[in-house]
């Protein structure tokens, strides 16, 4: 069939054409986003799962639904390397521009906005850096205010106000943070102290965020009441019959249609996995030659589409690990037959090593976003399938 008409789209946080089997987050996140808007209290909100289950797709989506309601949004993707300061008052500037427009009060807007420079330019320690960078910020920076440089202090003093410019405009801030498990333990700590100034002074304003399986592990290290401060959301596989309507959607609007055989084939193989859903969906296409799409085009593209996923979904990632690294990620495949968390105790009795021998490979798997720590004492992939791949890359 023709291929510029094929409707599936594997990529990187890219939209699918129909976002199936998320139903209950958006409905949720209305809920949030209605009770907010009438001065009623509300948490935060976290989405946790593993890579490919689209974290951040659905974060897109929730970001959209209070642009709807004419909310301020910004967006930040944390990284390691990367402290919170600079991104979030990117972000936050954002944000407060869609919602200045209708405040009564331009002069508090100003103000804000000079409080805002002076948090963001407290990113940078060395005040010579400090006097060089400047943030974009058209204000004069506002001194005494969210500028302490102790970032949990700040931060709780910034949002504050920044809820207050959205009361005043009867509307709220979203504040959108993808990958949140690569803050470091100070920002998280930020983070979990100014939710929880903002839920006791009702304030309309929210962080969502999106992270690994370990995330809420990763709060409550940080504070321990940061199990009530959010909601959280773990997202996994579509069920089949969300795994189905993905694919017939966008098909049935190009007027093509699936056989069951081939529905069956393609949840088996995609394990209901949204991203290997689109990859085997967008494979199948241009392999088919008509409609019905059967079971046969779908063995016919099969393996291109895990050609696809072993070069840019899995081999990527792969030949970021050192050889100790790997090494330690194949004896974790040859232990998880199903891909399930391994105990770290046998991933060293497997290798014949210490386990505070095996310590530092570990560590650099997790700090890569290869693995993530399940429980105490296992490990996991935070990549779907993963071990599969690795002991395909072994027999």
């Amino acid at each position: 069939m023709d291929p510029v008409r094929n409707p599936y789209a594997p990529g990187a946080g890219q939209r699918p054409p129909e976002l199936a089997g998320r139903e209950k987050q958006l409905a949720a996140f209305e809920v949030v986003l209605e009770r907010i808007s009438r001065g009623r209290p509300e948490r935060s909100v976290v989405l946790t799962g593993l890579r490919g289950v689209g974290k951040t797709v659905l974060l897109n989506h929730l970001r959209s639904a209070a642009i709807a309601k004419s909310w301020g949004t910004g967006k930040i993707e944390a990284r390691p390397d990367q402290g919170l300061r600079r991104p979030l008052s990117s972000a936050l500037h954002m944000a407060v521009r869609e919602i200045a427009a209708a405040h009564p009060d331009p002069e508090s807007v100003d103000h804000f906005l000079g409080v805002l420079k002076s948090f963001a330019l407290r990113a940078t320690a060395d005040k010579g850096m400090r006097e060089r960078w400047q943030p974009g910020i058209d204000a004069p920076a506002v001194k005494g205010r969210a500028d302490s440089g102790d970032i949990e202090i700040d931060l709780v003093e910034l949002l504050v106000d920044a809820a207050g410019l959205a009361r005043d405009v009867g509307v709220g801030i979203a504040l959108f943070l993808d990958e949140m498990q690569d803050l470091g333990a100070d920002d998280v700590s930020a983070i979990c102290g100014a939710c929880h100034e903002l839920s006791q002074d009702t304030a309309p304003l929210i962080v969502v965020g999106a992270g690994l399986p370990h995330l809420p592990a990763v709060l409550s290290a940080s504070k321990s009441y940061s199990e009530r401060l959010f909601t959280y959301h773990r997202i996994g596989r579509l069920d089949r019959d969300a795994a189905d309507h993905a694919l017939i959607a966008p098909a049935q609007r190009e007027d093509v249609e699936f056989s069951q055989e081939a529905l069956d084939l393609l949840y088996e193989t995609a394990d209901g996995y949204p991203y290997f859903v689109q990859a085997y969906g967008k494979a199948t296409w241009d392999v088919a030659a008509g409609t019905p799409i059967t079971a046969d085009d779908v063995r016919v593209a099969a393996p291109a589409a895990e050609e696809e996923l072993a070069v840019g979904f899995f081999g990527s990632r792969y030949e970021r690990a050192t050889p100790a690294e790997r090494e330690y990620m194949r004896a974790m495949a040859d232990l998880a037959g199903d891909d399930g968390p391994v105990a770290t105790s046998k991933i060293a009795a497997e290798l014949g090593r210490k386990p505070a021998s095996l310590s530092p490979a570990r560590d650099g798997l997790i700090k890569k976003g290869l693995i993530y720590s399940a429980e105490r004492g296992f490990i996991g992939f935070t990549v779907p399938h993963f071990g599969r791949y690795l002991r395909a890359q072994t027999d």
